[in-house]
């Protein structure tokens, strides 16, 4: 039961319903710390088979400091950041032990023979990373951390199982809600701003090597009473555009190489907006270093990075190259919300508005919408106001303010295209929840892409923004791949920042040593 009370609080409705009922109806504290170690890592016995290189064997391990493992020489200076988390391989483990039943349940119904199966797991794991942005400092002692945070998590999506007689794999759970804050378990929390290189990779270096052990290794851990092995694969997909590129060493989000999937670059993706495919991938990019490293052919600098496609820093944390959901949502809406802006004032028409034009069609956009829609404008856009702006109810309400009728056709046919193809890669699994749109998607995104080139020629001469370019290019890659965009999100892990910012001013000692423990 999540009833969000600090402990304070509890103990007071504790006291005061035993006082006044006479009954225990609520358990008191202890017993429920007792109760909360069974449930947070490290309670459970595990073993992996060949054992982790460069990670301690014990189990019982809890909270540890993230800056552990690090080999602190004369001239490192000391970190200045909190970090605290848990053992990658623990944290899995109580994952696992979370989802027992389920597992079991899974393989009774699939009639597999219980002790049959004792082989042959392997479980998928989502991981995802994402900044929060004002964090205010507390009070105590420790470095003077800046006031942003970073978080990891990661999800368990999906246990299945191959049989040792069986050629097909059958899958045994599947998690049925993949972006809830309830299923993305924290790993690490940080305050580190995500923009600050250095320390970032500092922090997550022990994840990642913990990471690379996992995948050469099984995971021997009872369940249904039995030990049974398990292998785990990653997928970091919950990474929005600024860490992927920072993780996969690339350059930032305004460079000439808009895509972190494919290589082409601003002007060729505005040129043929729908025909890429995915070549880029993270032992591609750490090759693609090595060049820009030590410069093979000796080359000047724009040959050099015309040749390794903007790879200018060392990949360090292995990627999935797709697109995350939310934040295509985000980017796409922040779009259109400018292209509105624009056929309010016509700018097919007169090219070159001043900024006072611009500033009063925007002013009119936002009262337009605040009056008829009640949304609020916003300082920046928001997967809610996203999701408020693209629909066919807000395009009406702007097509009032677009003076002629012709404009406000191509503007709702554009949108009615654009809700064709978004579920597509909103949806858990879009060949059950919507098989026609996905089917027509290519041939939508194709319709899509002439709009913008002839109707919205002005805005999309030689450019392009990122997430249209794969919205268009490589959603219908992803998905014949994955089999899902929607479901492989951060939004699980951007809905849990929530909660670390109500827990921590709520729920955690208000001492900078100690909050994120508390968090955790």
């Amino acid at each position: 039961v999540n009833t969000f009370l600090s402990c304070s609080q509890y103990h007071k409705m504790y006291r005061t319903v035993k006082a006044t009922s006479g009954r225990q109806i609520f358990q008191p504290l202890h017993t429920l710390r007792a109760a909360e170690k069974e449930l947070l890592p490290g309670f459970h016995q595990f073993e992996w088979q060949p054992a982790l290189k460069n990670v301690s064997t014990s189990c019982n391990v809890g909270i540890i400091n993230g800056l552990s493992g690090w080999t602190s020489s004369l001239d490192d200076s000391p970190a200045d950041t909190i970090t605290r988390r848990f053992r990658y391989d623990v944290a899995l483990v109580a994952a696992l032990k979370d989802l027992e039943e389920d597992v079991m349940e899974g393989l009774r119904d699939t009639g597999m023979e219980d002790s049959a199966c004792t082989l042959g797991f392997r479980v998928m794991i989502k991981e995802c990373c994402d900044g929060m942005g004002d964090v205010s400092e507390k009070h105590g002692g420790g470095p003077a951390v800046p006031e942003k945070a970073v978080r990891f998590s990661f999800t368990v999506m999906s246990v299945s199982i191959q049989a040792e007689d069986e050629q097909e794999e059958v899958t045994i759970f599947t998690e049925p809600k993949p972006n809830s804050e309830l299923s993305c378990k924290p790993l690490c929390l940080m305050f580190v701003d995500e923009s600050d290189h250095e320390t970032l990779t500092a922090v997550l270096g022990p994840i990642v090597a913990e990471r690379n052990a996992m995948k050469e290794s099984r995971l021997i851990l009872s369940m249904g009473g039995m030990p049974r092995s398990f292998r785990f694969h990653f997928r970091g997909t919950g990474y929005d555009e600024k860490m992927v590129r920072e993780m996969e060493g690339l350059e930032a989000s305004g460079s000439t190489y808009i895509c972190t999937l494919c290589d082409s670059s601003r002007a060729e993706a505005a040129q043929n907006m729908v025909l890429h495919s995915i070549t880029r991938g993270h032992d591609e990019n750490l090759e693609r270093y090595e060049i820009w490293r030590t410069n093979p052919f000796s080359e000047s600098v724009d040959e050099l990075r015309d040749r390794v496609k903007g790879v200018s820093a060392k990949p360090f944390l292995e990627t999935q190259p797709t697109l995350d959901a939310l934040h295509c949502d985000i980017g796409n809406a922040t779009e259109f919300y400018k292209i509105f802006q624009d056929e309010i004032g016509e700018v097919y028409k007169n090219p070159n508005p001043s900024r006072e034009d611009r500033r009063s069609w925007r002013a009119a956009l936002d009262k337009q919408l605040r009056k008829k829609m009640k949304l609020k404008p916003v300082m920046r856009m928001n997967g809610n106001y996203a999701r408020r702006l693209m629909t066919m109810e807000a395009t009406e309400v702007v097509c009032e303010l677009v003076p002629s009728e012709e404009r406000r056709e191509v503007l709702r046919e554009l949108l009615r295209l654009y809700l064709q193809m978004k579920p597509v890669w909103r949806a858990t699994c879009p060949a059950k929840e919507c098989p026609d749109q996905l089917c027509r998607y290519s041939f939508n995104s194709q319709r899509f892409a002439d709009l913008l080139s002839t109707a919205f020629k002005y805005r999309y001469n030689g450019k392009i923004t990122n997430y249209l370019h794969k919205t268009l290019a490589h959603v219908p890659e992803i998905i014949e791949r994955d089999g899902s965009i929607g479901a492989w999100a951060s939004e699980g892990n951007e809905s849990a920042n929530k909660l670390f910012r109500r827990f921590r001013k709520m729920n955690a000692r208000q001492s900078k040593a100690f909050e994120l423990e508390d968090v955790l």
